[in-house]
């Protein structure tokens, strides 16, 4: 069956898969120093987008949606901490935390109906909702990461890229 004419489940999961993959592929082009590189005056990197995406995967699948409070996950206080990057940060360690992540919430989701909701700050929200905000947001950074890698292979010397 074809995502264009699946049912919603379908759809939405296969939706939220598909900017999973275009956050990790942000990383298939760069080696550690360029995904680490600053380009703009945010703390945003290439490698710091995918660190925030494991902490968005985190935040509403595994502690919204599982349950586990956010402390016990050890996760940034704010979205803004999530973007820091530890020395010991990898292309190959944050990519693995991220896949790691994204399993565990393919799991947790597996679990739960879209319209079974959870309280946040407005009011409860779905699953439904959880599937289209990420949607969204992750979308949103893989765009940013686009540009951001397209400037950094822009940068190499000619020839190497």
């Amino acid at each position: 069956m074809s995502l264009h004419t699946a049912d919603e489940r379908t759809v939405l999961e296969g939706l939220l898969d598909a900017q999973r993959t275009e956050i990790a592929l942000l990383l298939d082009e760069l080696d550690d120093a360029e995904a680490r590189t600053r380009l703009v005056s945010s703390m945003t990197t290439v490698l710091g987008l995918v660190k925030h995406a494991t902490f968005v995967e985190m935040v509403w699948f595994h502690s919204r949606v599982a349950g586990v409070p956010r402390e016990d996950l050890r996760l940034p206080r704010t979205p803004a901490e999530s973007f820091e990057l530890a020395e010991g940060d990898t292309i190959e360690s944050v990519r693995a935390d991220y896949d790691d992540a994204c399993d565990r919430s393919r799991v947790v989701a597996a679990q739960h109906d879209l319209d079974e909701t959870w309280p946040w700050h407005d009011g409860p929200v779905s699953l439904r909702y959880v599937f289209g905000h990420m949607i969204a947001e992750l979308a949103r950074h893989a765009g940013h990461g686009d540009i951001l890698v397209e400037q950094l292979i822009a940068r190499r010397p000619v020839g190497t890229d």
